[in-house]
């Protein structure tokens, strides 16, 4: 039995699978811990070609290799009449809903079965004068050969691409509760035509960014423009993490602190912040970001591992912790990929450290600032980089993260992610 969402219904919430744990057709039980924490930070930097316009990027690039569906999180959605199954990355760093469908003029391998509109009764092909087709200008969208069909066309940093017909198409989501959720004419992007560095095990994406053509934007007063998530840490023996919509994403209580979101107009898909400096221990460190967002200078991706801020601030950062770090032993990445690392041993005692958003100080926890690479080292989650400044995921974790886009603010409150 289907339940149909409307804010009045107490919201909804979903699992997220990560992509590296069971349960994922990512999942390779073959590889390293120290391998796939080095793969994740790859695909942060990776993010980057995709995130900035200003970047170009190299296809023989290893790191450019990562950015077409490089993702941290998975859900589990259904396409059609009667429901296909299908994996998707769940992205805040995009807009568009989109598979590959068939048929396929040209498409990179996917192990999973293909979607095929023909079998589905409520697949729809969307018109070139329909808002659905307009909401969709900033994925390309454009008209066929024979004027009757919208069409979309998404290219990647990595000279990857999709495209294919824009359709109206009920998606369902499977809840936490057992109900599944559906929702009918959805619009998303049936990809005909997908080709570059796609990984076979993906089957698609769920745009979670702030652009009218993602889920987010499509639900819109359904769910009050409320969404939040809960991320588990890496080492968690949970691999489930949970994202909530409508009255289930309101963030409330003790400990709730609050910043402005900030869009910007030429880039909607990102959901911007003002990050004013970062304190370690007794020494604060001010923090200018990129030079995009409006006022806001880093952006906050659940899609990205790492937090990535200016080289100039990196060091000193770095510099900060290293310096007030107690006991413990220096020790190297064994992937050779970060910087400062260490032996989690007993001794180790790690200096306080807190995020200074505007309006919200943001004290973070070890597993904030320290990612694990295997049982024998630990690493610092953040990373030099100067084309663009993002707030990664593993510094959202253990933090109920919300969003209440009409407010236009953004919202951590502490929490136990393995209970949610």
């Amino acid at each position: 039995m289907s339940a149909f969402v409307d804010a009045q219904s107490g919201g909804f919430s979903i699992n997220l699978v990560h992509r590296d744990s069971e349960g994922s057709p990512f999942y390779n039980p073959k590889e390293t811990p120290a391998r796939l924490v080095g793969y994740a930070g790859r695909r942060s930097i990776g993010r980057v070609h995709r995130f900035s316009s200003r970047s170009i990027s190299n296809p023989s690039d290893p790191d450019a290799q990562l950015t077409a569906n490089n993702g941290e999180y998975l859900v589990n959605i259904s396409l059609g009449t009667p429901p296909f199954p299908i994996v998707a990355i769940a992205d805040t760093g995009s807009d568009i809903i989109w598979t590959q469908c068939k048929p396929c003029t040209d498409c990179y391998k996917q192990d999973a079965p293909l979607f095929d509109p023909k079998s589905s009764s409520s697949y729809r092909t969307v018109s070139c004068s329909s808002n659905a087709c307009n909401s969709l200008q900033s994925e390309g969208s454009s008209c066929s050969s024979d004027g009757s069909v919208c069409e979309y066309q998404v290219s990647y940093g990595d000279q990857s691409h999709t495209q294919g017909d824009v359709a109206a198409e009920t998606l369902t989501l499977e809840s936490k509760t057992g109900n599944p959720v559906a929702l009918p004419k959805t619009v998303i992007g049936c990809g005909h035509d997908n080709a570059g560095t796609f990984s076979p095990k993906g089957s698609g994406i769920v745009g979670l960014g702030g652009g009218p053509a993602s889920l987010v934007s499509q639900l819109g007063s359904s769910i009050g423009g409320k969404f939040s998530y809960c991320m588990v840490p890496y080492a968690a023996a949970k691999p489930t993490s949970t994202m909530n919509f409508g009255t289930n994403a309101v963030v409330s209580g003790n400990g709730v602190l609050s910043t402005p979101l900030i869009s910007d107009p030429s880039q909607p898909t990102f959901y911007f912040l003002q990050l004013e400096a970062v304190s370690v221990g007794s020494k604060k460190i001010a923090f200018q970001g990129s030079s995009i967002g409006g006022s806001g200078n880093i952006i906050i991706d659940s899609g990205t591992t790492l937090t990535l801020v200016p080289t100039d601030f990196f060091s000193q950062l770095s510099d900060a912790v290293e310096t007030q770090v107690t006991g413990g032993t220096k020790t190297s990445d064994p992937e050779g990929f970060f910087s400062l690392c260490y032996v989690p041993d007993s001794s180790l005692k790690l200096p306080p450290v807190t995020a200074h958003f505007k309006g919200a100080d943001v004290v973070l926890t070890s597993d904030n600032i320290f990612i694990q690479v295997n049982d024998k080292v630990v690493c610092l989650a953040f990373y030099a980089n100067d084309q663009l400044s993002i707030y990664g995921n593993v510094a959202q974790q253990n933090f109920l993260i919300g969003y209440d886009l009409p407010k236009q603010t953004l919202s951590f409150k502490p929490t136990d992610c393995t209970n949610t």
